[in-house]
């Protein structure tokens, strides 16, 4: 009598999902960037967090830099409109707009451990990598034409000073958020730090 053989690869082959590995690896890179910054960040944990072989990775990414790319677009970016840009989107009052925004900012311990994400790995890798340097200025470029553009949507309906200039208020907003969590962070005990 002859038996049917099951073939393992065919049945593995089935149960792979491209988008969700992707989606791991994006969500553990982010996670290990966050904790131990771009330059340290080791694929070996982001590989070992997201539960996926080398060779994922790099059907995925071509090098660790698209990986980091690919974080600051498609994590970062998003977290940013979405906490900053999309709230200020057709608001009737921009400064309680923004005091709303600036109130959802996390403060717990817990929360700011590793500071702002945008920021860290701004200062990072700024300097260091012109692609980096390009993703990172989009981001923040539409985080103050965000807070800029409801400034000015406010002086139109006479809630902003006149006097004010949008885009100069903008980046003092957003510069005072970026401190404000890293400053947070700073008030850590010593022994509770993993980025410098």
């Amino acid at each position: 009598m002859l038996v049917a053989r099951k073939n393992p690869k065919r049945k593995a082959a089935r149960l792979r999902d491209p988008e969700r590995t992707r989606e791991r690896l994006l969500q553990a890179a982010s996670r290990e960037i966050y904790r131990s910054g771009f330059q340290s960040a080791g694929l070996d944990t982001i590989l070992a967090s997201a539960g996926v072989t080398k060779g994922a990775l790099y059907y995925h990414f071509k090098s660790k830099e698209a990986l980091g790319y690919a974080v600051v677009e498609e994590v970062i970016a998003p977290d940013v409109h979405g906490k900053w840009v999309r709230p200020l989107q057709s608001v009737k009052d921009p400064i309680d707009a923004l005091i709303g925004a600036a109130q959802r900012i996390p403060v717990r311990p817990e929360d700011v451990r590793g500071g702002c994400q945008l920021n860290n790995l701004a200062q990072e890798m700024s300097h260091l990598d012109a692609g980096f340097r390009k993703r990172l200025a989009i981001i923040f470029d539409a985080w103050r034409e965000a807070v800029a553009s409801t400034l000015r949507e406010g002086q139109t309906h006479g809630i902003v000073r006149r006097d004010a200039e949008p885009a100069d208020a903008a980046g003092l907003l957003i510069a005072m958020v970026r401190n404000i969590v890293d400053w947070l962070r700073s008030l850590r005990p010593s022994g509770n730090r993993k980025r410098v």
